[in-house]
């Protein structure tokens, strides 16, 4: 019992060091931290009033509000309300996101690398995952919740493919699906990363089984399905971009680092680009390097060789793209830049990385298993914690509490990103704050207020005569007007929602409807999970 236990507490103590600065009190001063604060406010809020997904930020925007979560990936707010239910604040919530996502990929990271390598070579995978230094770049310098998760849910999809790969049971072909759907929701730039990984990976071992044609098809179910239960999200989010403004367009060629920084950097707090220092650091990890350079020594006392030699290829070819080598490839692949920073491939980087750190101490390396793999493993279990250990903290914390975001101009007024991206694109720019969200503009009418929520307004018009109605929230496909239970036409009137209300005692009620996209985007959701739950695959192992 002490045997199987202790490789899984190695790699829940080693999570714990990992995120254990997140305890103190505050928040470090990290990128996108202060984004995810106030997203986390706005969503919990639509939430609760129960909207299911909720898609727009009704205070952002000098109240005008904002379709911020039509187009934001929504795992971590989704898990931010969650602890904030269970009590926990905004910030709070932020540093428990960190931390949870750090969890689940050590633990995935084991229960994967071990089908490979073992116990032992398990848990040495996942610590070097753990402890990668671009892991703790994206938690204290970086502050990107969605990246983190995308870190820890990538080897989740991988141990679950790889189960099914090998038992072909029903419900690892499910997982599968679910964990690719909350990839996908997790972040959606490096869910494109991890999916091409996803698709060669599986490539790979299709070519390497007999059942080549089940297994296609299998696959193939699983990338429909894991798309269909996410695209809620992310069709929304492509096919409806065309509504707001603002988004950044970022130029990969600025922002390769300097090459000798994926060696080694020093730990900085700033951005990259070709007019900044790169204050970031850039490095792969001096234990990862070393870990791919032994895999390749293990590579020469091994029986099969298929899966290092794919795995060191991959390493090889990331690393490329991430170089200024690959210039001409980021400039015509059309799909590249959506990436923005190809230093962001160093999230690949550290997965493939980590995998091979686990074949040094595989099981077929060593005749019996005992003593020297055991004193190899811990040695590279205390390399890697001791070589990146100080980058598990943040340089300070902020000592704020939630309200300071909440109450501060410069935080709420705009649109919560980064050059007040995602406005709608016919507003011009953030518009002035408004006393009154609904007034009106031509005719003779009273208005009495019944009911302002988020997404929802209920009022009522008593006009003389015809007149016409200005609501102060900013115009977006989706909001509809009934009056008296009849739909009406919603003009857009600079930007804002304009109602033509005849004459008499009219009850409005103005609300936030789905869009046709994201009516099909339901659709394929359901129809995702009605075959999943059909689905009838009986186990086949031989």
């Amino acid at each position: 019992m002490v045997k199987k236990i202790f490789p899984i507490a190695i790699v829940v103590f080693v999570s714990v060091l990992a995120v254990l600065d997140l305890a103190n009190y505050g928040i470090p001063p990290t990128h996108d931290g202060e984004y995810h604060v106030l997203r986390f406010q706005q969503f919990n809020k639509v939430l609760s009033e129960g909207i299911l997904y909720p898609r727009w930020a009704p205070d952002f925007n000098n109240g005008f509000g904002v379709p911020l979560f039509n187009y934001v990936y929504p795992l971590p707010n989704f898990a931010a309300a969650f602890f904030h239910s269970l009590g926990f604040g905004f910030i709070d919530s932020l540093k428990l996101n960190m931390a949870a996502a750090t969890f689940v990929g050590a633990i995935f990271m084991y229960l994967w690398t071990r089908r490979y390598f073992g116990e032992w070579g398990g848990v040495v995978s996942s610590v070097f995952y753990t402890f990668s230094p671009y892991r703790f770049l994206d938690i204290y310098v970086r502050g990107s919740a969605g990246e983190v998760w995308s870190l820890g849910l990538a080897p989740a999809l991988l141990w679950s493919y790889y189960s099914y790969y090998e038992f072909k049971r029903k419900k690892f072909l499910v997982l599968s699906s679910v964990f690719l759907a909350l990839l996908v929701l997790a972040h959606n730039i490096l869910a494109l990363v991890f999916f091409v990984f996803f698709i060669l990976y599986t490539s790979y071992l299709i070519l390497n089984t007999k059942e080549k044609k089940a297994l296609i098809t299998d696959t193939l179910l699983i990338g429909i399905s894991g798309l269909g239960l996410s695209s809620p999200f992310w069709l929304p989010a492509i096919l409806e971009t065309k509504f707001v403004v603002g988004l950044q367009v970022f130029d990969p060629t600025q922002h390769f680092p300097i090459l000798y920084k994926l060696i080694y950097s020093s730990w900085g707090y700033g951005f990259s680009g070709a007019n900044t220092s790169d204050q970031m650091s850039f490095q792969i990890g001096i234990a990862n390097l070393i870990a791919v350079a032994s895999s390749v020594l293990a590579f020469f006392f091994l029986k099969n060789k298929k899966t290092l030699v794919f795995f060191i290829g991959l390493f090889v070819l990331t690393v490329f793209f991430i170089t200024p080598f690959s210039v001409i490839l980021w400039e015509i692949i059309p799909f590249m830049a959506y990436i923005q920073f190809p230093w962001r491939l160093l999230s690949l980087v550290i997965l493939v990385a980590s995998f091979l750190a686990g074949s040094i101490v595989q099981d077929s390396l060593f005749k019996k298993k005992g003593k020297i793999q055991t004193v190899v493993a811990l040695f590279l279990i205390l390399l890697s914690i001791g070589l990146s250990i100080r980058y598990a903290k943040a340089p300070f914390y902020h000592k704020r509490g939630d309200q300071h975001y909440l109450t501060r101009s410069n935080f709420t007024d705009g649109t919560n990103s980064p050059g007040n991206a995602f406005n709608t694109k016919w507003l011009s720019g953030i518009p002035e704050k408004r006393k009154n969200k609904i007034k009106v503009v031509s005719g003779l009418a009273e208005i009495k207020i019944d009911k302002i929520k988020s997404t929802t307004y209920s009022f009522m018009v008593n006009s003389k005569g015809d007149s016409k109605i200005l609501i102060n929230t900013a115009y977006f496909p989706g909001w509809t007007a009934e009056v008296n239970n009849k739909k009406i036409n919603i003009e857009n009137f600079n930007g804002r929602m304009l109602l033509k209300i005849s004459a008499g005692v009219n009850n409005v009620r103005v609300f936030l409807d789905y869009t046709p996209i994201q009516k099909l985007s339901y659709v394929y959701f359901l129809a995702s999970v009605l075959v999943l739950a059909i689905y009838k695959k009986e186990k086949v192992r031989t």
